[in-house]
């Protein structure tokens, strides 16, 4: 077990999660489910539980579900879990469900974040949920991490709280927040949690849950990675490291005597203040260059070997929150700095000040985790999970197909989840931030084991995995060629501007996984559904045939996300070059098979950093290659992202930040993001009119006309003036509704944009005007 090409082999100074001595109550033995009731728990012969889960997910024992991996691997600690799922918030007695917790507290707004659950990226109110049987939305607060943390501490307020989930991970520094449009605290002075866990946790919670149940205090648990939480001052024995400014010394100012009240009289005689001349001359004294002074330069003494301060005991002390709620450019320097301290192998501690005089706090941030080894994962992904939802979710005939069916679990039914953790390093994208960069991958083993189980044990499977992959569809078994370079790395991005040098790039052991799964007895076809990083996969011509050749099912969705390099460079993606080389690739291998196969690229409109002339471009480039798109994703800023952080600054924390640092053309106001998306379908009519206007204001009316190489026409149809969304119940219904045409496959030259990569449901019409479009 210590092949280099897998980083998850690589030594980790951190205790196995398999090393620790079970919990008395490992006893009552393995529930086919966690209890969600008194009457299970008593069933189990339980007379209370030590640690209650909340979250705002329905209760799905599958491990794409966060709560059902925390709860199952206490589970196998030897602790009684059970699960309060999205519970009533408005009052306590939900949360007293199944008594008074033993140990703690352990909430989660869920998979997602409870913001981006509810509201579009215009901020409007979704009304479905596809965490929530049956898909209906408002099953859970706003803020839900905040909202749960509150109830517990109102149902026994002496029990500790432990927060997580990935709502918790991208607010644990004080953050801009979207939907209020400010500059937000962190959630562990907002929930008033005593710990918050960030990233996957399942190292933190196993360690936190054996030294709580040694009675061991919860304020006294303050050195476990992946961790926050609040404390009033920095401990003795650390190194603070002051990065609460960017100022530096400047130009000396001319200061005027403030009780002179005569010069605006004397200018207006023509004249000057005769004692604002003396500070202007002292002031140019000041800054004129006088070659007999210089400045004092500081030599190292070499007899003198000064050592930094050791990274472990060293703690960077951000801008406070009051500082970076009110200046912009601090904020920029504090994420800039945030994502630098996010390798496990050198990040350093952060702590960030809430509040001024006696109610000062301040929010202490431990290193990130350790990543799991590969026998570690085998662990976590091996554990007794139902693969199902909870029989309280069961429909009429006790299945969980119908009426009462979970979008979500339906999703990864059949779906195999093989890595974790990516090294793109995409700005708009949270998975770095939340899961990491170094990829975390299972043995070929336990993924075949898992294909099995699927095969043999989940009703309804016809053969074919949806999905083997994760949050990239080609990064398993990738990462640095040595631990020492993995561990001092500090690039954002492994694979941006281009791709590392010290990065390997063999695809073979994950070619030989797909190979090996759909050999399987009952295996009909393997998917590949997880996002593809083309740059990547064309280092390996052997692995794209393989994908294209056996693994793709009509079309494969991969993200340019654009054309230009404006916003490609803010977004940190290669350049559409890369995209040809891929396609071409594609189409070859797809040919030499006697397969007719599509790609399906998908785009982000009003992205920071896109002017509309990129957007124009984009659309040109569209049109020209035939592509029309029936679904379009606009920029979504989730919290802690770096592109979050440009779209609230202006500024770019991909370089160093100063108060005249490189500035970021944002795209705000509903006016200018509707023509941004309007520019990615332009060939909807109800977008012409708004197009008009701004090619001829940009002026390049030469785009508009009735002719192949003009971008929109100079007539305008009647049109009923509605939009269908891929979620239907978003849309906006027409005056008068039409029947839609059935749902069909994807045609060659018809991209989906939104990041479902997914057909339109059954029922949505593929064009605002009502009217079936020829294939292209």
């Amino acid at each position: 077990m210590n092949a280099p090409v897998d980083v998850s082999f690589f030594a980790r100074a951190a205790k196995p999660l398999t090393s620790y001595r079970k919990y008395w109550a490992a006893r009552f033995g393995t529930a086919k489910f966690l209890p969600t009731s008194r009457e299970e728990m008593a069933a189990l012969g339980w007379d209370s539980c030590d640690i209650v889960l909340v979250t705002g997910d329905a209760y799905v024992d599958h491990p794409s579900f966060g709560m059902a991996v925390i709860g199952r691997m206490l589970e196998v600690q030897g602790f009684r879990v059970g699960i309060v799922a999205q519970p009533d918030w408005t009052s306590a007695e939900a949360f007293r469900a199944l008594g008074k917790p033993n140990l703690f507290w352990g909430v989660t707004a869920g998979n997602m974040d409870s913001m981006i659950n509810r509201y579009t990226a215009d901020r409007k109110i979704r009304s479905d949920d596809a965490y929530t049987p049956g898909d209906v939305g408002g099953a859970r607060p706003d803020r839900a991490a905040i909202v749960y943390s509150q109830r517990c501490r109102e149902a026994f307020p002496e029990v500790p709280i432990v927060l997580g989930g990935i709502e918790g991970s991208l607010r644990r520094i004080a953050h801009y927040d979207y939907w209020s449009d400010k500059v937000r605290r962190s959630v562990v002075v907002d929930a008033k949690c005593d710990l918050l866990l960030y990233g996957n946790a399942e190292r933190a919670i196993v360690e936190v849950a054996h030294r709580l149940a040694a009675r061991q205090p919860v304020a006294e648990i303050t050195d476990v990675r992946g961790t926050a939480f609040v404390r009033r001052e920095t401990p003795e024995g650390w190194f603070e490291i002051d990065s609460t400014s960017v100022d530096l010394p400047g130009r000396v100012d001319a200061h005027v005597n403030p009780y002179l009240m005569v010069s605006e009289q004397a200018k207006a005689n023509g004249a000057t203040c005769a004692k604002e001349d003396e500070a202007q001359a002292v002031a140019d004294q000041a800054n004129a260059v006088n070659p007999a002074i210089q400045t004092i330069q500081f030599v190292a003494n070499p007899r003198v070997a000064l050592k930094p301060p050791p990274r472990d005991r060293s703690v960077i002390r951000l801008p406070s929150y009051e500082q970076v709620k009110s200046d912009a450019v601090l904020y920029a320097h504090a994420n800039r700095v945030l994502h630098l301290e996010t390798n496990p192998g050198n990040a350093r501690a952060l702590v960030q000040a809430h509040g001024e005089g006696t109610t000062a706090r301040d929010v202490w941030i431990n290193p990130p985790p350790i990543p799991l080894t590969t026998a570690e994962m085998d662990h976590v992904f091996d554990l007794p999970y139902a693969r199902s939802p909870h029989p309280r979710y069961a429909d009429e005939q006790g299945g969980h197909d119908g009426a009462t069916k979970i979008p979500a679990w339906e999703m990864i039914r059949f779906s195999v989840n093989i890595m974790r953790g990516c090294f793109g390093g995409c700005t708009f994208c949270s998975i770095t931030e939340h899961e990491g960069r170094i990829i975390q991958s299972r043995s070929e083993e336990s993924i075949i084991r898992e294909i099995e189980e699927i095969r043999d044990k989940v009703p309804g499977f016809t053969g074919t995995i949806s999905d083997l992959g994760g949050p990239t569809a080609n990064m398993y078994r990738i990462g640095c060629k040595t631990p020492e370079i993995e561990a001092a790395c500090r690039k954002p991005s492994c694979v941006y501007p281009g791709i590392c040098q010290n990065l390997t790039t063999d695809h073979g052991p994950l070619i030989k996984i797909y190979r090996r799964a759909r050999a399987l007895r009952g295996i009909k076809k393997i998917l590949i559904g997880s996002g593809l990083r083309y740059d990547l996969a064309v280092q390996s011509p052997e692995y794209v045939k393989e994908l294209v050749q056996h693994h793709v099912g009509g079309y494969l969705k991969i993200a340019p996300e654009h054309t230009e390099q404006g916003p490609l460079s803010k977004m940190m993606k290669p350049g559409i070059g890369s995209y040809d080389k891929f396609k071409q690739m594609f189409e070859k291998f797809s040919a030499e098979a006697g397969k007719k196969q599509y790609l399906i690229p998908y785009f982000i409109a009003a992205h920071p950093g896109t002017s509309d002339a990129d957007m124009m471009n984009l659309a040109i480039w569209l049109k020209q290659n035939g592509f029309r798109a029936d679904q379009v994703q606009t920029f979504y800023p989730s919290p802690m992202a770096t592109a979050t952080a440009m779209y609230h600054t202006n500024k770019n924390p991909l370089r160093k930040i100063t108060r005249d640092s490189e500035g970021v053309d944002i795209v705000r106001g509903e006016k200018r993001r509707r023509l941004h998306k309007a520019f990615l379908r332009y060939h909807d009519p109800n977008n012409w009119p708004l197009l008009r206007e701004a090619l001829k204001a940009m002026g390049r009316a030469d785009l508009i006309g009735n002719g192949k190489h003009h971008l929109i026409p100079t007539w305008q149809p009647l049109n009923d003036g509605s939009y269908q969304s891929a979620r239907r119940k978003n849309s906006t219904p027409a005056p008068q509704a039409k029947v839609a045409a059935p749902a069909k496959a994807p045609v060659k030259g018809r991209l989906l944009t939104q990041h479902t990569g997914l057909p339109p449901r059954a029922g949505t019409a593929t064009r605002s005007s009502g009217k079936p479009g020829k294939p292209r």
